[in-house]
């Protein structure tokens, strides 16, 4: 495992977006992201968004091969600055789309509220190239994220909205606490440690 930086950043950003463009189906990338012509672009827009994100509230891990990767944030890093409305300015313009900002940030709301107030690791997103998707590679870099943190210090704290997802974070240890069902998706909360 490699930890990123910054000039992994295209790299990472290329990995998230070839990991999510093929996938349609509704889920919390596909809610944020403006579902028209440019959809690849504002897909682009969202992963750079988070890739800049993690870099300076978090940490990206990298697979050693470089083809898959883990954005994770510390919610106690996270101290509002002026940049940080810029590239939220941005993310609404080039991602969400005007018009589809206010259900957003409805979510957005309705997720950190039922994030624990503690202090806790997010694995924000993960993904891996199409070539070894499906060889287990982002799994592997979830593991070494929580073997990372063996004496359970910190909670690892995350969200899914795929049964798939909840019955992988399952196998390795992470427990359901909270469910919401909202009308595209549920929304599972699901917490290690």
């Amino acid at each position: 495992m490699i930890k990123a930086q910054h000039s992994d950043k295209k790299r990472i950003i290329d990995i998230l977006h070839s990991a999510f463009e093929p996938i349609h189906e509704a889920n919390s990338i596909n809610f944020i992201v403006k579902q028209d012509h440019k959809r690849s672009e504002r897909l682009r827009a969202l992963m750079e968004y988070l890739v800049e994100d993690c870099m300076d509230y978090g940490e990206i891990l990298m697979s050693d091969q470089r083809n898959a990767c883990i954005l994770v944030k510390y919610n106690n890093l996270h101290k509002p600055k002026i940049k940080d409305y810029w590239r939220q300015a941005k993310l609404a313009i080039k991602c969400i789309g005007l018009s589809n900002v206010g259900k957003v940030l409805q979510r957005q709301k309705l997720i950190k509220k039922n994030h624990p107030k503690e202090t806790y690791v997010h694995p924000v997103i993960m993904g891996a190239t199409n070539e070894v998707k499906g060889f287990g590679y982002g799994v592997r870099l979830m593991m070494q994220l929580r073997d990372e943190n063996p004496d359970n210090i910190l909670p690892v704290i995350t969200e899914t909205t795929t049964d798939v997802n909840l019955n992988i974070y399952k196998r390795f240890g992470f427990e359901l606490y909270n469910q919401i069902d909202t009308e595209s998706f549920p929304i599972y909360f699901l917490r290690l440690n």
